[in-house]
C-alpha cells in the first residue's frame, strides 16, 4: 500500500524501527574492524574506542552516507537507473572482501524485510535487479530507498546511517573490550554532536566524490580475513 507521509508520529516510529539495532539485518554479525583493532591492542579502552568509532564513521559517511542519500533523491525521481549506479559505485569503494559481503547482506535483507511490511514499486524492481546479481545490492541503497519510501527525510536518513554505522562498533566492544555500556552510550550522545557538521560536508557531493581512504582500518579488515579466531564476520 502506498506510504502516508503527513503522520509524524507514525514517520518517526519508522525511523526508529529501522535502526534499531534490534531490526534483523545482521549487524549483530560485524564489527566493523573493531575485533582486530581490539586483538592488535590499537584499541584497548573507552578513548580509544571513541577515537576508532569516530574515523570509522567520518569513512562511512563520505562512502555509504553520500550513496545512501543520492538513492534517497533517485528514489524521488523514480530513476531506478540512477540506483543501481550509485550501488556499483559504492560497492567500487569497498576495499575488502568483508566490507563487500556485509553490504551486500545487510542491504538485501533490508529490501526482503521491507518488501515484506509494505509494497514501493522501486524498492521491488531494485530488489528484482539484486536478486539476478545485476547490481550488488549494497545497505546503504536499501536505505535510501526504505526510508524515502516511508516518508522520512533526507537529514535524518543520514543520521540513521551513521548511528549505524557507529552503534555497530560500540555494541560490538562490548564483547571485545574492557568497556561498560555507560562509556559506549557516553561515546554515542557526544558522537551526534559531529552529526550537523558533518552531513554539511557531504550533502552536496556526487557519488563520483566518495572516498574511503582510512588505510589503518582497511589494514585491520585484511588481517581479520586471514585471522583463525574471530567472533564476527569482520
Amino acid at each position: 500500500m502506498p506510504m502516508r507521509t503527513e503522520n509524524r508520529s507514525a514517520t518517526l516510529m519508522r525511523l526508529m524501527e529501522f535502526t534499531d539495532s534490534a531490526f534483523p539485518v545482521g549487524t549483530f554479525s560485524f564489527s566493523g574492524g573493531l575485533e582486530t583493532a581490539a586483538a592488535t591492542g590499537l584499541v584497548h579502552d573507552a578513548a580509544t574506542l571513541e577515537g576508532y568509532t569516530l574515523d570509522s564513521a567520518r569513512q562511512s559517511a563520505f562512502t555509504d552516507g553520500i550513496a545512501a542519500l543520492h538513492a534517497f533523491r533517485a528514489w524521488h525521481r523514480k530513476e531506478l537507473e540512477a540506483v543501481r549506479e550509485i550501488d556499483r559505485e559504492l560497492l567500487r569503494c569497498k576495499m575488502n572482501t568483508e566490507a563487500r559481503l556485509m553490504t551486500r547482506r545487510m542491504g538485501r535483507k533490508l529490501a526482503e524485510l521491507a518488501g515484506h511490511i509494505f509494497t514501493d514499486p522501486l524498492l521491488d524492481a531494485w530488489l528484482d535487479e539484486v536478486r539476478a546479481e545485476r547490481t550488488p545490492g549494497s545497505y546503504p541503497i536499501a536505505q535510501g530507498i526504505v526510508f524515502a519510501a516511508c516518508g522520512i527525510g533526507e537529514q535524518e536518513l543520514f543520521c540513521a546511517q551513521q548511528y549505524g554505522a557507529m552503534n555497530l562498533i560500540v555494541s560490538a566492544a562490548l564483547r571485545c573490550l574492557r568497556v561498560s555500556h555507560y562509556d559506549t552510550q557516553r561515546i554515542l550522545f557526544r558522537a551526534a554532536e559531529t552529526l550537523p557538521a558533518l552531513y554539511e560536508e557531504v550533502r552536496t557531493l556526487d557519488p563520483e566524490d566518495m572516498n574511503a581512504f582510512v588505510p589503518q582500518i582497511d589494514i585491520l579488515a585484511s588481517l581479520h580475513e586471514k585471522g583463525t579466531q574471530r567472533m564476527f564476520m569482520n
